[in-house]
Order: structure tokens, then C-alpha cells, then sequence
């Protein structure tokens, strides 16, 4: 048993009441550690900002509270994954990165090798020149030519 409900209002919007009876609506969830621990550490942000919940593991929660959360956190948060690696400009950078995501294929400008970083074992970030951050969980899953371009920039 959680220490709050949760749904959604007419509108949409997340309406979170606690146990001592108070009600915050337009709630949003939060993960403190969205790539190492995705499942565990969510906040409730009040419109305000304030934190107003806080839930150790998803998985403690109700199924239909954990989708509610999940649902919510998938329309905010988007790091498309990288499957392959096509083609890049030049193998120095500023350089232009020609890839297939999980949501298809697209180009992304590398500025430099400190916009991939190196989250755990073979996970990495790569950040591109607007900011938009791409996954690639396991850079060992790779085809072998997207292995070999990737290691001219690690």
C-alpha cells in the first residue's frame, strides 16, 4: 500500500492525494537517476515546484499507479537510442553523424569527443550541437562498422 493515490482529472492532468487528505493537481513525476535507475526515486513536483511525494521503488507501487507514472514520464522525457551508426562527415570534429535510431533514422552534429560520455561499462551518452541526447546502451551490440567509426572518437 502507497502512501498516496494517484489519477488523472477530467483534463488529463495528474491528481495525487495523500494519506493525510491533501490534494496536489497537475502533479509531475521525476527520477532522480534516469539512466543508472530508472525504476527506483521518483518525485511528485507540485505546479510550484515543490516535491510533495516520493517513492523508492516503482515496483512497490500498484500496477495501475506504475503505469500512470510511466505514461506520464514517456510523454515528457525522449533519448532515442542508437541502433547503427551509418556514416559521419569527417572522422575529426565538429562532425556530422548519419545514425539509426530506435525512432529511426536521423543526423545529429558532434562538436567535439567530450559530448560522448561514458556512462557505465559500454553505456554512452552522446550529446549532440542542439543539446538532444541520444543513447547507446551497449556499444558492444554494435554492427562491427559502427563499432570502428564509433572507437576513432573514444
Amino acid at each position: 500500500m502507497s502512501d498516496f493515490l494517484l489519477a488523472r482529472n477530467q483534463a488529463g492532468r495528474l491528481l495525487l492525494t495523500l494519506k493525510d487528505g491533501r490534494v496536489y493537481e497537475g502533479v509531475v513525476p521525476v527520477r532522480a537517476f534516469p539512466l543508472q535507475a530508472p525504476e527506483q526515486c521518483v518525485a511528485f513536483m507540485s505546479l510550484e515546484g515543490k516535491e510533495v511525494a516520493w517513492v523508492d521503488e516503482l515496483s512497490a507501487l500498484p500496477q495501475d499507479t506504475r503505469e500512470l507514472i510511466k505514461q506520464e514520464i514517456a510523454s515528457r522525457e525522449m533519448m532515442p537510442v542508437i541502433e547503427r551508426i551509418v556514416r559521419v562527415s569527417t572522422l575529426s570534429t565538429p562532425s556530422t553523424w548519419e545514425v539509426i535510431t530506435d525512432r529511426g533514422a536521423t543526423q545529429l552534429i558532434l562538436k567535439g569527443e567530450e559530448d560522448i560520455r561514458r556512462l557505465t561499462g559500454s553505456t554512452l551518452i552522446i550529446t549532440d550541437s542542439h543539446g538532444l541526447r541520444f543513447m547507446l546502451p551497449d556499444m558492444q551490440a554494435l554492427d562491427k562498422n559502427s563499432r570502428r567509426i564509433l572507437d576513432r572518437f573514444l
